[in-house]
């Protein structure tokens, strides 16, 4: 696994220093309590710091407590979330919200198990909330903590391996600060690290740890963390509908696949029929075509290649919206709302 014992207790001084001198002012960071943490990690998976910025703010104004979340309707959740993706976290994040008032009054508990038995929550992210807004000394290991640690000591594990992030988590929560801020700064200031300077592609010069970094000593930063082999993407072809009514525009729920239980234009996985044979199962026979355009959407797993048809017809058997209603209170996936551009 590695070439020798590294002595992480080495990093805690510089590191800490290096962030209460360089942190960026981020809106979960005002107030880091266990709700605040919660939220923001959850949104933060697969999603960008910049873009998470608004839609944090967003729905904390709408859903301020584990009370407001547990209570939500549906529709004004999935709402808040559209364009994050990924719709499972924040039902998830309901669910939890909803055991929490039942079981623990509408508090967080403060251990790690307890944390993990609840919905979307794993060792990561039950590590934050237990380091950040507890100030416990638990380790939260994401993307840019196994980089950062994997250069730091060469570590050559795939990063996939369960074996290195238990290691890891067991590591780290040797030299952690034993409690209060300087276990919520040792996290971020790890966190931070990994997202400013020690990147897929680094930029050395600026890193306070370059004194300590075995990779960067022998010039081989590029070559850790070890990742595993990527696997092709399925490929799907993919008729969408956008049916215009004198009511709007026809939307109905997936009831099957990605995105299951989402609102969506009409849509239907292509197995070789035609998008008028498609029509007709649902009963429109008879329709304009105004255009059509295609584009890909890309999942973690699979890549649609999309066929969106802007028709008219007088009637649909869905549901439909104006376009104002679409943007004031359906939400919709980012792989259906970017159809929308076909009517610019």
């Amino acid at each position: 696994m590695k070439e020798r014992d590294f002595d992480f207790q080495r990093i805690l001084a510089p590191l800490l220093s290096w962030y209460r001198a360089n942190k960026r002012a981020l809106p979960w960071r005002e107030n880091p309590t266990p709700y605040q943490v919660w939220v923001s990690e959850i949104m933060l998976q697969q999603t960008r710091v910049e873009a998470v910025k608004e839609y944090y703010r967003r729905f904390l104004d709408a859903l301020p407590t584990v009370e407001a979340l547990a209570e939500c309707e549906e529709e004004k959740l999935l709402k808040l979330w559209e364009g994050l993706g990924y719709y499972s976290r924040v039902r998830n994040m309901q669910k939890t919200a909803k055991i929490l008032l039942s079981a623990y009054g509408g508090e967080f508990p403060n251990t790690k198990a307890e944390l993990c038995a609840l919905p979307g929550i794993g060792s990561y992210t039950a590590g934050a909330i237990l380091s950040i807004a507890f100030g416990l000394p638990t380790p939260a290991v994401d993307g840019n903590v196994f980089r950062v640690a994997s250069r730091l000591e060469t570590n050559s594990s795939l990063i996939s391996d369960p074996k290195y992030r238990k290691y890891l988590e067991e590591t780290l929560s040797k030299v952690y600060p034993a409690t209060g801020k300087d276990c919520a700064d040792f996290t971020q200031s790890l966190f931070e690290l990994g997202a400013l300077i020690c990147k897929p592609n680094p930029d050395c010069r600026l890193c306070p740890l370059t004194g300590l970094c075995r990779a960067y000593q022998k010039g081989v930063q590029r070559e850790f963390p070890v990742l595993p082999e990527k696997k092709a993407k399925r490929q799907e072809s993919v008729y969408v509908f956008m049916i215009e009514t004198p009511f709007g525009f026809c939307i109905r729920r997936r009831e099957s696949g990605v995105l299951k239980g989402m609102n969506e234009f009409p849509s239907t996985i292509v197995t070789g029929e035609s998008p008028e044979s498609v029509l007709s199962a649902w009963g429109i026979t008879e329709f304009e075509e105004v255009r059509r355009k295609a584009f890909t959407h890309i999942f973690t797993h699979i890549r649609w290649n999309i066929t969106c048809l802007w028709l008219k017809t007088e009637s649909a058997p869905f549901d439909a919206y104006t376009l104002d209603e679409l943007a004031e209170s359906v939400s919709l996936p980012t792989a259906f709302k970017q159809c929308l551009e076909i009517l610019r």
